[in-house]
């Protein structure tokens, strides 16, 4: 698990009766026999092996948020943050994990910039998320709707490809 994405979880998240954030961070990345059969399970389709997420924590309901290895060559850190829901939802959340640490400081978690911006979320700036996203990031410093925007302008099609998948 890379650091700054270990320091950010250890903050721990505010749910606020829905209100808040909605995620449960992992210690460490889901081995891949349960990725696997997660993937399997969500898709349908049991000729896929999921290898190209490596699964950090989930929602209440068990969505999945991961990084998804789409950058050949690239470490995990460069890679998209992406959001597979328990309900069918997709989302790429940011580009990478810096840009997470900025959505995460502005009250963000990978379920709310899902479905940003229809759901009636309450972000709420968290000064500790804030203090290691500046020291870990402070050149990519943005707002979680720019955070979110340029996600989902560089990978637009991510829906579609994750669709042609499920069975």
């Amino acid at each position: 698990m890379p650091t700054p994405l270990s320091e950010a979880h250890e903050i721990g998240f505010d749910y606020r009766d829905g209100a808040g954030v909605d995620f449960e961070p992992y210690p460490e990345f889901l081995d891949a026999s349960e990725t696997a059969e997660w993937w399997r399970s969500w898709t349908g389709n049991g000729e896929l092996d999921g290898s190209e997420f490596r699964v950090f924590g989930q929602d209440g309901t068990g969505g999945l948020a991961a990084f998804w290895l789409v950058r050949p060559g690239e470490p995990v850190e460069r890679q998209p943050v992406v959001f597979l829901g328990s309900e069918g939802e997709t989302g790429v959340v940011a580009q990478n994990v810096w840009a997470y640490l900025w959505l995460l400081a502005d009250g963000f978690g990978p379920w709310e910039a899902t479905e940003y911006p229809d759901h009636e979320h309450e972000p709420r700036v968290d000064a500790r998320l804030t203090e290691i996203a500046q020291r870990w990031a402070p050149s990519h410093r943005r707002s979680a709707g720019e955070v979110i925007s340029a996600a989902r302008e560089e990978f637009p099609g991510f829906d579609e490809i994750i669709g042609s998948l499920c069975r």
